[in-house]
């Protein structure tokens, strides 16, 4: 299945790329916004790009552009990236940060990787297989009561206490170990099907969120960036759920307006702290074109922001 980067032409827009500029593309994938980036700079010009999946480190895309002396691919997820930057002694210095968020396509297709109800699939969800619990672990352990929580705050599931039960009361007598087995169970379990849409996926997207802490690994880098971008330097996120587009959406405002230090009283200029970025743009969503060549990008959306 031919790869379709999501928002390719309005993310290189909003990049404002220069020549000998120095980037980085959080989450690789299969290379689609990279090899755009690569074409667009000079031989001066410097590509940082980071992944936390092993398979898109590995994968044909990454090799092909490894062999450009100004590519570097790092198998390191969002939360390391200020550390390595600053190793590579880069702090400061980056003209423009691209996050990707989410789960890739690739990701969703391979069956082996347990993302998707629609395929048959040991049930992993990780994003990083080299480490932490699989999905089928986690759901073995983890207790009723956290699990509501999880699929109530990281699905907005409205069944979260009943699908909870179900999976803690079945798995006394079976181990849940595939997509397939987890989607029918909460199939069975739900009274009523939401119009258009599978009734294993929120539960799907709050699991895969949970076990790989992707809201803290995002709220993570986004704090990094105020120190990793120049002067001017460009934030350019996509995100493709509520959740990912609020915590975004968020840091944007927080980091664009006056803080008051509301401790002291009264306010001196001392006391007043000044955003440290400039919000360039309202919610951006992908073209009626883009969606009809590439379904899963209806529902994304790119915000912008510049480091003042």
């Amino acid at each position: 299945m031919i790869h379709l980067s999501v928002m390719l032409e309005e993310a290189l827009h909003h990049m404002k790329l220069k020549l000998d500029g120095v980037y980085i593309d959080g989450t690789f994938g299969r290379g689609g916004h990279s090899k755009r980036i690569l074409e667009s700079l000079g031989e001066n010009g410097r590509l940082i790009a980071f992944d936390r999946d092993e398979t898109a480190i590995n994968c044909e895309h990454a090799q092909q552009l490894s062999q450009d002396s100004r590519f570097q691919l790092i198998h390191a997820p969002f939360s390391e990236m200020e550390k390595i930057v600053t190793e590579l002694e880069l702090n400061g210095k980056i003209d423009g940060i691209l996050l990707d968020l989410g789960v890739s396509s690739p990701q969703l297709d391979d069956e082996t990787r347990g993302f998707s109800f629609m395929n048959e699939g040991i049930l992993d969800m990780r994003m990083d297989c080299s480490q932490g619990l699989s999905a089928a672990e986690w759901l073995a352990q983890i207790d009723e009561k956290t699990l509501t929580h999880v699929l109530f705050d990281f699905g907005e599931e409205r069944f979260a206490r009943r699908i909870a039960n179900a999976i803690v009361t079945t798995r006394i007598t079976q181990p849940i170990e595939t997509t397939r087995q987890l989607a029918k169970l909460i199939e069975d379990t739900i009274p009523f099907r939401e119009k258009h849409k599978h009734p294993a996926t929120r539960s799907f997207q709050a699991i895969r969120i949970a076990i790989n802490n992707e809201l803290g690994e995002i709220e993570s880098v986004l704090q990094q960036t105020k120190n990793l971008l120049n002067s001017n330097g460009r934030l350019v996120v996509i995100s493709f759920h509520s959740l990912e587009d609020r915590i975004v959406k968020r840091f944007m405002r927080d980091e664009s307006g006056v803080k008051r230090n509301v401790g002291k009283l009264p306010i001196k200029e001392a006391d007043i702290e000044k955003g440290v970025l400039n919000v360039l743009s309202k919610a951006i969503k992908p073209s009626v074109d883009e969606i009809a060549q590439n379904p899963r990008s209806r529902s994304a959306v790119l915000r912008v922001a510049e480091r003042v």
